[in-house]
C-alpha cells in the first residue's frame, strides 16, 4: 500500500497540578476539565500512541503506521537510526502555574537508565500573560557544590536565568539544561520521543491529596549542564512565504514559515516527514486534490514520501515546520 495523504491525529490531554483552560480556550481543545496542561498533537511514547482522525487511515495508530510504510512515513535516514519507533513528541503546553524546576537526561544517560532517548526540546511561545516568565539554564557557570547549597537552601532561583517573555519567543533548551515555564504562558514544544524528566525542586507544592510530587535529585546530578550562556533566547529573522530557520540540531530542524496567500512546497531535498504546527492563523493544506484545514492550535504530519503541496491561507498565519536533517 502507498501512503499518500496527511495525517491528522486525536489530541491526546494531559491533567497537570500546574495546568489552566488556555488549550480549551484559544486552541480550541476538546475537554470539560480545568487543568489541562498539555496536548500531545503527536505521540509514539508508550500507552500514549497517536490515532489518525482523517482519510483513508482514519482508526489506526501511528505506531501501526510506524510497522505498515516505515521509510515511506519517516524517510529512508530515519528508519535507519530509529526503527519503528517515531523519533519525535509534538505538544501544546499551558501553564497557568509554573513547572517544577527541571531538566532531562542525554541520549547516552537515558539508554542506560531508563532504555529511552534523551529528550532535548525547544519552546515556541504562543501566548504570554503580562510579565509572564520562564527558567533556562544558570545566570554563570557553578559547581556541583554551589547548586545542592542552593537547592538545599530554597534559593535556587538566586543563580538560574530568569527571562520574561512574549509571544514569539524561542527557546532551544538540549538535554542536561535546567529549566521551567512559568504561569501564565502558553507554548508550543517539539521533543525527542522521550517521557524522561529529573525533577529537581517543585516549590513545595502539594498535591490535592496532600502528598508531593517525586524528585529526582540524585539522578538530576550528573546529567546537569552546569555551565552558563551569555543569551539563552534564539534570535530569527522572518520573511512572508519563506521557511526561516530558527533551531538546527541532531534531533530536530524547525523552521517558521508565515504565510499570506498560497505556497508551494517542494520537500525533494528532505528525506524526513514534515510535521507543522500552525501557532498563528489558519492554513489550507492542498495535494492530490485533497485539503486539509489547520486552526492555530493543531497539527498536521506530511509522510517523507510526500514531496510536493500547496499551503495558502488568507489570513496572515504562522507555522513551525519540523523535520529531522
Amino acid at each position: 500500500m502507498f501512503l499518500n495523504q496527511f495525517l491528522r491525529f486525536e489530541p491526546i490531554l494531559k491533567e497537570k497540578i500546574w495546568g489552566g483552560e488556555k488549550l480549551v480556550q484559544l486552541l480550541h481543545k476538546k475537554s470539560e476539565k480545568k487543568n489541562i496542561g498539555e496536548s500531545w498533537e503527536i505521540s509514539d511514547v508508550e500507552e500514549d500512541t497517536s490515532i489518525v482522525i482523517n482519510g483513508n487511515l482514519k482508526g489506526r495508530s501511528l505506531k501501526s503506521l510506524m510497522n505498515e510504510f516505515n521509510s515511506q512515513l519517516i524517510g529512508k535516514e530515519n528508519y535507519k537510526n530509529f526503527g519503528e519507533k517515531f523519533p519525535l513528541l509534538i505538544k501544546f503546553i499551558d501553564a497557568k502555574e509554573k513547572l517544577s524546576i527541571q531538566l532531562h537526561p542525554n541520549d547516552e544517560l537515558a539508554k542506560k537508565r531508563h532504555n529511552s532517548f534523551g529528550k532535548t526540546e525547544m519552546w515556541y511561545v504562543m501566548q504570554a500573560d503580562k510579565n509572564a516568565n520562564l527558567i533556562v539554564g544558570f545566570q554563570k557557570d557553578v559547581t556541583q557544590k554551589e547548586y545542592l547549597n542552593h537547592l538545599k537552601n530554597k534559593t535556587l532561583t538566586d543563580i538560574l536565568n530568569i527571562d520574561k517573555v512574549n509571544k514569539g519567543d524561542v527557546y532551544f533548551i538540549p538535554a542536561g539544561r535546567v529549566h521551567t515555564i512559568g504561569a501564565g504562558v502558553m507554548l508550543a514544544e517539539i521533543q525527542q520521543t522521550s517521557d524522561i524528566t529529573y525533577r529537581v525542586y517543585d516549590w513545595d507544592r502539594p498535591n490535592e491529596d496532600g502528598t508531593y510530587r517525586e524528585l529526582h535529585i540524585e539522578e538530576a546530578l550528573d546529567a546537569i549542564d552546569y555551565k552558563a550562556l551569555n543569551e539563552y533566547k534564539t534570535k530569527y529573522k522572518l520573511k512572508e512565504n519563506h521557511s526561516s530557520k530558527v533551531v538546527s540540531c541532531p534531533y530536530f530542524t524547525t523552521n517558521i514559515l508565515p504565510i499570506k496567500g498560497e505556497v508551494s512546497v517542494d520537500h525533494s531535498h528532505i528525506d524526513s516527514f514534515v510535521i507543522y504546527m500552525s501557532v498563528e492563523g489558519s492554513a489550507e493544506f492542498i495535494y492530490n486534490n485533497e485539503s486539509e484545514n489547520l486552526q492555530i492550535g493543531e497539527t498536521i504530519l506530511v509522510p517523507a514520501c510526500i514531496k510536493n503541496f500547496t499551503i495558502k491561507s488568507t489570513t496572515n498565519s504562522k507555522l513551525l515546520e519540523v523535520y529531522i536533517n
